[in-house]
């Protein structure tokens, strides 16, 4: 980002009122007087210049504008963060498209559940292993579908092909929306059972120290 100083607005108003008033009180026909003319113009910007406050301008790069790749170090997590992003984009757009409320709904949820998944693997990184297919097949899969459904709704017509297919896609929707809750839920299973086994350990010396009711 780079910032700029421009010659205050008020200087361009100068000369351009001065240039009203010459031309309309002296002669400006013969080369003198546009020498005259010019010399006098140059001053009053010179000295508006100085005196009134200068505008700043911000230059914005255009990299600075774009979005950066992700750059966590991993280029396996970079990846899966990528991919996340471009789903979700696509996810919206799906959305937004399709009219049945209830597709809607699990879209939005599976974006939600999408984005978890990858904030979760990103403060585990050892996690990446649990949700290479999740990433490699499922989502793909899940919006290679909503965009079939997509299509054949914007179709507009009822058939055996378009009705047959959305049907199966709207039972697949509801194995996916339970499949991604359990991939998330997953993630957590280790951390679960640690936390069981601290609670274990604790109620056990409590009990021992005689601070816990049997």
């Amino acid at each position: 980002m780079k910032e700029k100083k421009l010659p205050s607005i008020v200087s361009y108003y100068v000369v351009a009122g001065a240039s009203i008033l010459w031309s309309l009180s002296l002669p400006l026909y013969e080369l003198k007087h546009f020498i005259c003319f010019g010399i006098v113009e140059m001053l009053l910007f010179f000295i508006t210049w100085q005196v009134c406050p200068k505008r700043v301008m911000v230059e914005v790069k255009k990299e600075e504008i774009e979005d950066k790749d992700p750059d966590t170090g991993d280029v396996e997590l970079d990846k899966m963060i990528k991919d996340k992003e471009l789903a979700i984009a696509e996810m919206k757009r799906l959305d937004n498209n399709i009219v049945d409320e209830h597709i809607s709904a699990q879209i939005v949820h599976l974006e939600e559940v999408t984005g978890k998944i990858v904030d979760y693997v990103a403060t585990h990184p050892q996690k990446k292993r649990q949700v290479k297919r999740f990433f490699n097949y499922y989502l793909p899969t899940t919006i290679k579908l909503l965009d079939a459904y997509d299509r054949m709704d914007d179709a507009g017509i009822s058939g055996i092909n378009i009705d047959g297919t959305k049907g199966k896609i709207e039972e697949m929707m509801d194995t996916a929306v339970t499949a991604y809750d359990k991939q998330l839920d997953y993630l957590y299973k280790d951390e679960a059972i640690d936390i069981s086994t601290d609670i274990t350990v604790m109620e056990n010396l409590l009990k021992a120290e005689g601070l816990k009711d049997n």
